[in-house]
């Protein structure tokens, strides 16, 4: 495409969206709605502790998406990325998320304060391990009082409402000026989000590291690893990567995108989540062989609890979810983007896209679930009704989500059109 070309594109962007965005926003709601309502109807079917394990999945999965859009929004200003700068705009209504996740955050906040035995048991040091096969109470042990200067209801209150804070405040900062660039194409905004990138990148990694150790990590207090943030860290980036394909190849799909996205936005986004995958094998491979490697038992009975019940010994079901994402969470996702053509594909792109996202999704239920216990200390079985409430929970609060980011679409042009590089990215290897 001729940078003459490119100048006409720019120039013809309407500055609303597309008729159908509005009725596909309260399509969204009306969707989010039912799965909430649904996941409340849970509460009466398997109990207040269930439903809030579902929702803390739901709320891990679709904050992980945004956190992985922040991600990208300050790495592209960061290093100067002129490619992806046609995409940048739809992460940007991606971040209008976050001030609704952390919204929904707080009934399973409010909930674990009320009954603190609900979901992290170390909020109550009365607690009685035997409940979950262990001995003592929460207080009496040793790993939870060298652990409660960080470990305690107070810290974690303060730790989530911080972090949901400065990620609205990055993403309201990031937006505003890449919005306002638009109409003034004033080149200080590009300055700007370059600063706010600077420090938003150490305050994001922060309080996202901080933030899934207290809400997943802790959930297993006697857990150790210094991998656990990172982990998260790959998960959320690929998730945000392949919800990006979804947008950009549903945008070309409608017919905005047409003219606008070429093959190589396609090739270069499938080079990232390609190398966000041998990324993510290499965090989780080495947590696990460092973990095996040292042979300690506060470590080791995290992987232990998955595989094998430690009433009887005998294999449980999330031995077979935690082979799965070895299979599906790598090789699968590895072998298939490997191949050149497939990265171009408008079909095959998308497919891949939702198939990786849905096994974020199963990471996270294995994460999470299985420190949920019965009498004997063995998880709750993978498939079982309960997990009826996390499908209802990933449905409700995503239906919020892409509500929020369709309701942000008409607020700005489609693609930054005043940006310094916008040329240069509908012209990405033309």
């Amino acid at each position: 495409m001729s940078s003459t070309h490119a100048a006409t594109v720019t120039g013809s962007l309407p500055a609303t969206a597309p008729a159908g965005i509005a009725a596909l926003a309260t399509k969204a709601l009306t969707i989010g709605a039912i799965g909430i309502g649904l996941t409340i109807a849970g509460l009466f079917v398997s109990g207040g502790a269930k439903v809030a394990y579902s929702w803390l999945v739901g709320l891990t999965f679709w904050t992980g998406i945004a956190i992985g859009m922040l991600f990208l929004v300050m790495i592209h200003h960061i290093v100067d990325a002129s490619w992806s700068t046609v995409i940048r705009r739809q992460f940007e209504h991606g971040l209008a998320a976050f001030k609704w996740l952390g919204l929904l955050f707080i009934p399973l906040v409010a909930a674990a304060l009320y009954d603190k035995q609900l979901v992290w048991k170390w909020f109550d040091p009365a607690f009685d391990l035997a409940k979950v096969g262990g001995t003592g109470t929460v207080g009496e042990d040793i790993l939870w009082v060298k652990k409660a200067g960080l470990l305690n209801p107070t810290f974690f209150v303060g730790a989530t409402v911080v972090s949901f804070l400065i990620w609205i405040w990055l993403s309201a900062r990031l937006r505003k000026a890449s919005f306002t660039q638009d109409f003034d194409g004033d080149l200080k905004w590009t300055s700007h989000n370059r600063t706010t990138a600077a420090f938003g990148l150490a305050l994001t990694a922060l309080t996202m590291t901080l933030s899934i150790i207290f809400w997943v990590k802790s959930l297993d207090y006697h857990f150790f690893s210094t991998m656990y943030g990172v982990w998260y860290f790959a998960g959320c980036i690929r998730a945000a990567l392949s919800a990006g394909v979804i947008i950009m190849v549903w945008l070309y799909l409608r017919g905005d995108y047409k003219g606008i996205l070429n093959n190589n936005h396609l090739h270069s986004i499938g080079q990232l989540i390609f190398a966000f995958t041998v990324f993510w094998a290499y965090i989780t491979f080495s947590q696990y062989f460092l973990i095996w490697n040292a042979n300690i038992p506060e470590e080791t009975f995290w992987y232990s609890l998955r595989e094998i019940n430690n009433s009887d010994g005998v294999p449980n079901q999330w031995k077979w979810v935690g082979l799965f994402l070895l299979f599906g969470h790598f090789f699968l996702p590895f072998l298939t983007l490997i191949h050149y053509r497939v990265k171009l594909s408008k079909t095959w792109m998308p497919r891949i896209a939702f198939y990786i996202a849905f096994v974020f999704l199963i990471d996270l239920i294995y994460n999470v679930w299985p420190s949920k216990k019965n009498e004997l200390g063995d998880p709750l079985p993978f498939l079982a009704v309960h997990q009826l409430w996390t499908i209802t929970a990933v449905i409700g609060i995503g239906g919020v989500c892409v509500w929020a980011y369709l309701k942000s679409f008409p607020t700005a042009k489609l693609i930054p059109i005043r940006d310094p590089r916008i040329n240069e990215s509908l012209t990405h290897h033309e």
